[in-house]
């Protein structure tokens, strides 16, 4: 029995929860099926895994450009509260739970490929290291409500399963308006910010012009670079987070907490500048990474929708839509970074004191990661309007509901971080309410909720997927607007419905991006 634990967790650990090993692996699958030769399967696989291995490269630049800024919002401002970290959360819980969730995922991934294959949800969820963070998150609110190993790797694994076919779904419409295709699916756990952001960008932002059309004077033109625009936002807003620290906190403290490197003043200010600056690199290499790997991944996944799963769609990370709308990303990213302030003061001011909510500080990085996603989606229903209020939305989203989630973690609640992303708060407080009722009637309850998601996802599939419903009509994609040197757009073809494929046809790649 052990040597099978071994066995699963190894697989679990260190290639399914690994995003760029799990691309691979599928890009490899694909090519053999297109009939590709011994040399252009392994070149395509390592292709698709070096960029990925980019966009976590890019990541973890983001992380450590993101790290210093939080110190100083803890510093400048005072407070004290959670930070919802999904990596943290999912170490602490290793230790208890590990085999429980190393076969869970396992299943899940299983179970997901036949949903694929015998449903109309043809999406293959392959963001390796959010499945970990879900799978991770149902076995503590399963094992939580007092459920055995059996029925929380059993249910748990459907529930997983139900999730990675269903939420791509639900997002699409969203996803193809940004794409102007059904090349590729989200496959990330903040969704229901996506949707939202998506929704409230179509009630809202029909005449609002696109982030990605900016018209500004030759003086400024320079800002049209996304790279550009985004380092000189974030040195701007690092040099003023640390004069707010340093006036609050004194030399001394500010030096220590922010860079113990720093050793006056001058090199104080000089080293937020620089980590400004990196952020700026960061994002550049992601998003090289994303167009690396749609370069090898769409056209292998031809092969599994001919062969292993007749339409699949690959469901990837979210940075997958960023160079739709890069302005929109950062413009994103600032507006969640505010709803999370507007919720993290209304958790303090009112609802903390009346429900006994926990203070849930703002986080940078699912912030940035979601809050940037949120602002694509939002853009390409809406606009400029769209972007920020969609953004704003999603941050409300990852302060209350994280808040909420803390309660249904048993013990997990005391260890003063939490899940941080959408679909973990929503998805976890139902499940763990259901679950709560104990004995059989907890895992009906679940199953209960697993069946109307799916039920849920397959209407939409059919009635709004399939049928081409577009979310905010008159508006042209973000892969079909084309930015001009001179900062107006130019539109390629027209709507979504003139360019769709054939019914059965493999869905071309997207147009090279940024």
């Amino acid at each position: 029995m052990d040597i099978l634990v071994s066995i699963a967790q190894f697989v679990v650990n260190e290639i399914l929860s690994v995003p760029a090993f799990l691309i691979g692996i599928i890009t490899a699958v694909g090519l053999i099926a297109l009939r590709k030769s011994v040399g252009q399967v392994i070149g395509g696989a390592v292709k698709a895994t070096l960029g990925f291995l980019l966009i976590g490269a890019g990541a973890t630049l983001v992380i450590s450009s993101l790290s210093p800024l939080g110190t100083m919002i803890q510093g400048a401002t005072g407070a004290q509260g959670v930070i919802p970290t999904n990596e943290a959360i999912v170490g602490i819980a290793q230790a208890q739970y590990g085999a429980q969730v190393s076969w869970l995922m396992i299943l899940g991934f299983a179970l997901s490929l036949v949903l694929a294959r015998f449903t109309p949800l043809h999406y293959v969820f392959l963001s390796g290291h959010h499945i970990l963070f879900m799978a991770t998150l149902l076995t503590i609110v399963l094992a939580s409500a007092g459920y055995g190993g059996l029925l929380v790797v059993g249910v748990g694994g459907l529930l997983l399963a139900i999730l990675m076919v269903s939420l791509p779904a639900l997002a699409h419409p969203y996803t193809r308006k940004i794409t102007g295709d059904d090349s590729i699916a989200i496959g990330h756990f903040g969704t229901a910010g996506y949707i939202a952001s998506g929704a409230v960008g179509s009630a809202v932002g029909r005449k609002s012009r696109s982030t990605e059309e900016l018209q500004l004077p030759e003086s400024l033109r320079f800002l049209r670079d996304s790279m550009v625009a985004t380092a000189l936002s974030m040195v701007l807003m690092y040099l003023v987070l640390a004069v707010l620290f340093l006036v609050r906190a004194g030399n001394e403290t500010a030096f220590a907490a922010f860079d113990p490197a720093a050793s006056s003043v001058g090199n104080f200010f000089m080293l937020a500048v620089t980590q400004g600056l990196q952020f700026g690199v960061a994002v550049a290499v992601i998003l090289f990474g994303v167009r690396t790997i749609l370069g090898e991944l769409v056209p292998a996944f031809q092969g599994i929708a001919a062969r292993v799963v007749p339409g699949a769609i690959p469901a990837l990370d979210a940075p997958i839509v960023f160079p739709y709308a890069q302005n929109a990303v950062l413009v994103g990213f600032i507006a969640s970074f505010v709803g999370g302030l507007v919720g993290l003061a209304t958790l303090s001011i009112w609802l903390g004191p009346l429900l006994g909510l926990a203070l849930i500080l703002p986080g940078l990085v699912p912030h940035f990661f979601t809050g940037g996603a949120a602002g694509v989606y939002g853009n390409a229903t809406g606009g400029r309007r769209g972007a920020i209020l969609g953004g704003f939305i999603n941050g409300l989203l990852i302060t209350f509901l994280p808040a909420l989630l803390l309660r249904v973690l048993g013990d997990f609640g005391e260890a003063n971080t939490t899940f941080g992303d959408t679909d973990f708060g929503w998805f976890g407080i139902l499940i763990g309410t259901g679950a709560g009722a104990g004995s059989w009637i907890g895992i009906a309850l679940a199953l209960l909720i697993g069946a109307a998601l799916l039920g849920l996802a397959t209407i939409v599939q059919r009635k709004v997927v399939d049928t081409g419903w577009d979310p905010s009509p008159g508006r042209v994609t973000a892969a079909q607007s084309t930015p001009t040197p001179g900062g107006s757009t130019t539109t390629s073809a027209t709507s979504y419905a003139k360019i769709r494929p054939p019914a059965g046809a493999p869905a071309p790649p997207p147009p090279p991006a940024g």
